[in-house]
């Protein structure tokens, strides 16, 4: 039914069409080199537990545990893994001439209603042969996660899918942020929150906190839920995230919400969603 070679479609455009997930379409789990693998986790959950660790630190970190590894395979691993450090670095990304980046908006500002603020972030997912990427959209007040996907590359389609699903449910915010990546500064991605009248925030070059609770949320996922898994498979780890989401929402109080769940939080706002 899908044609890998179709002459006018690509396979997630066919997927689309027939309502089929693209990253679970197909997927043979391709055995990356054990050595990286193991890397990569380390390098993830170091980034997990120290954020403001750059390079040097977790290379040095590395060595210790025993690898034979320099700084610059760790800056290229963690690029890899979409990483990044709270402190300004001296490595600014070229962005296309299209694309655009916009001023931080919330230093200082009061968040006292759901869909004032929403957030949109990615992380490394691990797989026992592989990895994936999550995207997801967090609602400031509330810190209910609106949307989110898995996907198995760092392009924007899986972040267009996320706010188009966000929007369709939940309206607009008033303010969205993110940081400076290629997938949120593009133009096909920010369109639709022009056309919406939203204002666009974007974090400042190597300040994950600017984007303080979708990191939050990131490390909870990944100490509750990812770090005590081995998925096999993105379907498998679509599954159990799907499912650490809606406990997430629905059942975990927060203490910085009073012990009400992010779902209550949200309704008691007064925002309902489409």
């Amino acid at each position: 039914m899908i044609e890998p070679d179709h002459e006018y479609l690509s396979v997630r455009q066919q997927c689309d069409l027939l309502g089929l997930n693209r990253a679970t379409l197909y997927y043979r789990p391709q055995r990356e080199n054990e050595e990286v693998l193991t890397l990569m986790r380390r390098i993830d959950e170091f980034h997990t537990a120290h954020i403001t660790w750059g390079s040097r630190k977790i290379r040095d970190a590395l060595r210790l545990e025993g690898f034979s590894i320099n700084r610059k395979r760790v800056q290229r691993l963690m690029r890899r893994l979409g990483l990044r450090v709270v402190f300004p670095q001296s490595f600014h990304q070229r962005l296309p001439a299209d694309h655009e980046v916009y001023p931080y908006l919330l230093r200082g500002v009061a968040i006292t209603r759901a869909n004032q603020v929403w957030s949109i972030d990615l992380t490394y997912i691990r797989l026992i042969d592989g990895f994936v990427y999550l995207t997801a959209i967090i609602d400031w007040y509330s810190r209910k996660i609106l949307a989110w996907d898995l996907s198995l590359t760092m392009d924007k389609s899986s972040a267009m899918e996320v706010l188009a699903r966000a929007m369709r449910r939940y309206g607009t915010p008033e303010i969205f942020n993110s940081d400076q990546g290629v997938q949120f500064t593009s133009p096909a991605f920010l369109q639709p929150l022009k056309d919406a009248g939203v204002k666009i925030s974007m974090d400042g070059k190597g300040r994950a906190l600017d984007n303080v609770f979708i990191e939050r949320f990131w490390r909870t996922l990944k100490y509750d839920e990812v770090y005590l898994n081995d998925y096999e498979s993105p379907a498998q780890a679509r599954g159990c995230i799907g499912s650490f989401i809606e406990t997430y929402n629905g059942q975990r109080p927060h203490a910085s919400l009073a012990g009400i769940t992010p779902n209550m939080a949200y309704k008691g706002s007064g925002a309902q969603a489409a």
